[in-house]
């Protein structure tokens, strides 16, 4: 089998998540170790205790998720006793491009822990808008009516008028993002246009909109002082679809992912087309297996998210 590794994002996290790895792996309870003293922060008691209000807290989930793709990593390591062979591809869905970059060696955990609290500090910072699951609507026709809603509101400023498509996650689930009214009259108008639901986010800030232009310039600033190597095995990139390996093209990408539309479809579709005939999710919960599935039906798609899936599946 062609394999590619993939890493979930924001909007997977539960309470609880890592418990088990950290009971019954050690190299996994060195991650959560090394995450609480690296960011001097009760991470592995938030991940197993939460309250849910704080863990899902954008500048804690975002280091939190990290770690449990991490801890899963290393457990799958030990698991096999010898170091696991390489995928085809790696891909990461807007939080999870990080997690990738620690499996394809351009990062160490130590240097992507950091990176992500200041990255969900800086989004957190951005409160005015909010982001909309759209269901049942078409891209082309959703792009059009963000198009439409932005005219129509023309005459205000842009922090009241933007709307955009911010993630592409299978052909019929698109998410809008922008302000708060502009996401609002997008979402009427794809009700108009046939849309089966649209369900409103729990997020605090319009991620992957123009409107994270702050994030994106505090995010460059954070970046200049990484060390970021050359991957081992090529990046899907979020923001292009395209194959990432060399520093300067990590570099870009992790600043541009910040306010650039989350292209998964055309991730996936690269993968396969490029001989991926399995996709192995690492991390909690089995939202990116779904949305595989219906963007690329005739793949293999596989989950490694807990203790008991570690020892499940085997990687060859």
């Amino acid at each position: 089998m062609t394999i590619a590794w993939v890493f979930p994002g924001q909007g997977s996290q539960v309470v609880g998540m890592g418990r088990d790895l950290y009971a019954q792996y050690p190299a996994a309870r060195e991650v959560f170790e090394e995450a609480d003293a690296t960011l001097n922060l009760p991470l592995t008691r938030l991940c197993f205790e939460g309250p849910e209000t704080e863990l899902t807290a954008t500048e804690n989930v975002q280091p939190a998720l990290l770690t449990v793709s991490t801890a899963l990593l290393r457990a799958m390591e030990s698991a096999a006793g010898r170091p696991l062979p390489a995928p085809q591809a790696l891909a990461g869905h807007s939080l999870g491009e990080y997690a990738a970059l620690v499996a394809g060696g351009a990062l160490s955990f130590a240097e992507a822990l950091r990176l992500v609290r200041r990255r969900g500090e800086l989004m957190a910072e951005a409160r005015a808008g909010g982001m909309a699951a759209v269901l049942g609507l078409d891209a082309e026709t959703l792009e059009q009516i963000c198009r439409e809603t932005r005219e129509a509101l023309a005459e205000e400023p842009e922090s009241l008028s933007t709307v955009v498509v911010a993630n592409y996650n299978a052909p019929d689930q698109l998410v809008i993002s922008g302000s708060t009214r502009a996401v609002e009259h997008a979402g009427r108008l794809a009700k108009q246009r046939g849309a089966r639901r649209i369900v409103p986010l729990k997020v605090s800030a319009p991620f992957h909109s123009p409107l994270m232009k702050h994030a994106a310039e505090g995010m460059a600033r954070a970046i200049e002082g990484v060390n970021i190597r050359p991957l081992r095995t090529p990046l899907i990139a979020n923001v292009t679809a395209e194959p990432l390996v060399a520093s300067s093209d990590v570099r870009r990408e992790l600043v541009a992912q910040v306010v650039a539309p989350v292209r998964w479809i055309a991730s996936v579709q690269r993968m396969a087309r490029d001989g991926v005939t399995t996709f192995l999710e690492i991390g909690p919960g089995k939202v990116l297996s779904g949305l595989i599935r219906r963007i690329a039906p005739h793949a293999q798609s596989l989950n490694i998210g807990t203790a008991d899936e570690v020892r499940e599946v085997r990687i060859e």
